[in-house]
C-alpha cells in the first residue's frame, strides 16, 4: 500500500461516500480508482468479446422466465 497526501473537495468527496456507502476517504478514492481502471477497460472487454466466432448452436440456449416474490411470472 502507497502513502500518498491530496487535496480533495470535501463536498464531492462527501457525495461519492453517500452514493458508495464508503465508511473512509481511503475507501472512496480506492474505489473511484478501481471505477475508472473497470470504464477505461471496457471498449477493448467489448472489442475482444465482438471479435469472437459465435456459431448458432451457442446462442440458442433455453429461455427461463423467474418472477420475483410477490409478483405475477411473466408467461411470455
Amino acid at each position: 500500500m502507497t502513502v500518498t497526501t491530496i487535496d480533495l473537495d470535501q463536498a464531492v468527496l462527501d457525495t461519492a461516500k453517500d452514493l458508495t456507502g464508503a465508511r473512509t476517504n481511503r475507501d472512496v478514492v480506492n474505489r473511484a480508482l478501481q471505477t475508472l481502471i473497470a470504464v477505461r477497460r471496457q471498449p477493448e472487454a467489448v472489442d475482444r468479446l465482438l471479435s469472437r466466432d459465435i456459431t448458432d448452436g451457442q446462442t440458442q440456449a433455453p429461455v427461463v422466465h423467474y418472477a420475483a416474490p410477490g409478483i405475477p411470472a411473466d408467461d411470455a
